[in-house]
């Protein structure tokens, strides 16, 4: 009889991961809502262009309305994968960081361009920016689709 339920534990155990297997394998990647953070990120890095770095620099007053932008797709992506943002994992949540941090560096550089008379440069750090969000959001996305994979 023991041995009976820890076969149909095991099976169990089996038909759950297939299940997840099967979920992850069904979930969409929403490749435009994650463009969208590359956008979000080309605005945020090309705004600096606009901006007066030294003495009288004040911070850009978008940042907020770019973040809004942000929370729009999360609750879009949410709606059409299903996928919770607080479990994604500690891998993804690397990636966004590195994304983030990715950011805040070609935004320093576009301050030290403009600060410089090259303000044209700054085309290229918000290109570069969109490339670097979106490919990170990707495999952001990726990591918490594998964290379902495997917790469940």
């Amino acid at each position: 009889m023991e041995n009976n339920r820890a076969a149909d534990a095991a099976a169990a155990l089996d038909g759950l991961h297939s299940d997840r297997e099967a979920l992850a394998a069904r979930i969409p990647v929403p490749r435009w809502h994650l463009a969208g953070f590359g956008a979000i990120a080309l605005a945020w890095v090309a705004q600096a262009v606009t901006l007066s770095p030294g003495a009288g620099y004040e911070p850009p007053r978008t940042s907020w309305l770019l973040i809004a932008a942000a929370v729009v797709l999360l609750v879009l992506i949410r709606r059409r994968t299903g996928i919770r943002f607080r479990g994604v994992g500690l891998r993804a949540v690397l990636l966004v960081a590195a994304a983030l941090l990715g950011c805040l560096v070609l935004f320093s550089i576009s301050l030290g361009l403009v600060a410089q008379g090259l303000g044209w440069a700054v085309a290229l750090t918000a290109l570069a920016a969109f490339g670097l969000v979106t490919w990170l959001s990707t495999l952001a996305f990726r990591a918490a689709v594998d964290g379902i994979r495997r917790r469940g």
